[in-house]
């Protein structure tokens, strides 16, 4: 998608600028990024692998300019709280929401599938020509003999590896897998995207709420139950959602600042790629979302509410989001038959 926008929006010529006379908007580099987007994306989004504010010749800089290119396609795809097309994000990106799904933004879209297509099959070529007799398992093997393994210790700090290896499942685990202390691998899938297992998500889950949440009784389960559902375990979240918890920057910069919660300081969305740090704002809103507007909510209301959006909820039937949260409850010991032990707080 990336490579795509590129080839449409800038040719990938690297010094480019152009200026929308309508919406009075100059565009910079290989994704054509407004500074205006890049500064807020940085200054509200959390985007701040490079500083950007004051100094907008940076985008001009190919590895800043696909940074914030990348920051704001991500962005596209859940505007306004809602799973984005494909077609919507490049239409959006080219146009802005409002042009999402107007006629000017259609042969833009058009052109990206084009691109899109033909770069695929360009990669397809120079795999087979790389290698002719590998196959999906056997290149999987070749692309793992180099891989580098993330590793725990490098993700969250001393004090929280301390506290995993205390945990007596983990330790199990662990032990059973050859992990050393100071080099504790997150399991990988075949795309090496690091995820938890189970048993880590879980116990997570329960060393964050005996430190910080005990007195609000949120259940373990629950917390692994929403992390299975937001991200399926990704340490980095899947599609639009960040981390673990899939809690966006902005919502976790909130419960910082204003609503308190400051066992865990966010300064950046790379924050929130800690398990610890997302299980954390994870708890931390779900307590929030119990007491919604002064009054106490119902378990249904919450998660709703958790994984789609507090003005979004609809307790008039049961919706797929609370199917979903209810079925992940079985794979951490709650039968989702058992409705009195389906308890988020």
């Amino acid at each position: 998608m990336l490579c795509a926008v590129a080839e449409i929006a800038s040719n990938r010529i690297l010094l480019i600028e152009n200026y929308d006379k309508k919406k009075k908007e100059r565009t910079a580099g290989l994704m054509q990024i407004a500074p205006e987007v890049a500064e807020w994306l940085a200054r509200e989004m959390g985007y701040r692998n490079y500083e950007v504010e004051g100094d907008p010749m940076l985008l001009y800089k190919p590895f800043v300019n696909v940074y914030f290119g990348a920051a704001y396609i991500k962005w596209l795809s859940s505007s306004d709280g809602k799973e984005r097309s494909e077609e919507f994000v490049i239409r959006a990106y080219r146009g802005g929401i409002k042009k999402a799904t107007h006629k000017s933004t259609a042969d833009y879209f058009q052109r990206y599938l084009s691109v899109r297509d033909s770069l695929l099959a360009k990669r397809a070529e120079e795999i087979y020509d790389d290698n002719p007799l590998a196959s999906d398992g056997l290149r999987a093997r070749m692309l793992k003999a180099g891989e580098e393994c993330t590793f725990w210790d490098s993700a969250v700090s001393a004090e929280d590896m301390e506290e995993m290896w205390k945990h007596p499942d983990v330790l199990k685990e662990w032990a059973k897998s050859g992990e050393r202390r100071g080099r504790v691998r997150f399991s990988h899938d075949s795309e090496k995207r690091p995820y938890l297992s189970r048993v880590e998500v879980k116990a997570v889950a329960e060393i964050i709420i005996s430190r910080h949440f005990s007195s609000r009784g949120v259940k373990p389960t629950a917390l692994a139950a929403l992390a299975e559902v937001c991200s399926m375990r990704f340490v980095n979240g899947i599609r639009s959602r960040t981390g673990l918890m899939g809690i966006d920057y902005p919502t976790a910069l909130w419960l910082y600042k204003d609503v308190g919660c400051r066992a865990y300081k966010v300064t950046s969305v790379d924050d929130l790629y800690n398990p610890f740090v997302s299980m954390y704002f994870g708890a931390a809103y779900l307590a929030w979302l119990s007491e919604y507007e002064g009054r106490e909510r119902s378990h249904e209301f919450i998660v709703q509410a958790y994984l789609g959006g507090p003005e979004n909820v609809n307790l008039q039937e049961t919706g797929p989001l609370w199917n979903k949260f209810q079925e992940a409850l079985s794979y951490y010991g709650d039968s989702k038959k058992d409705q009195g032990s389906c308890c988020i707080l």
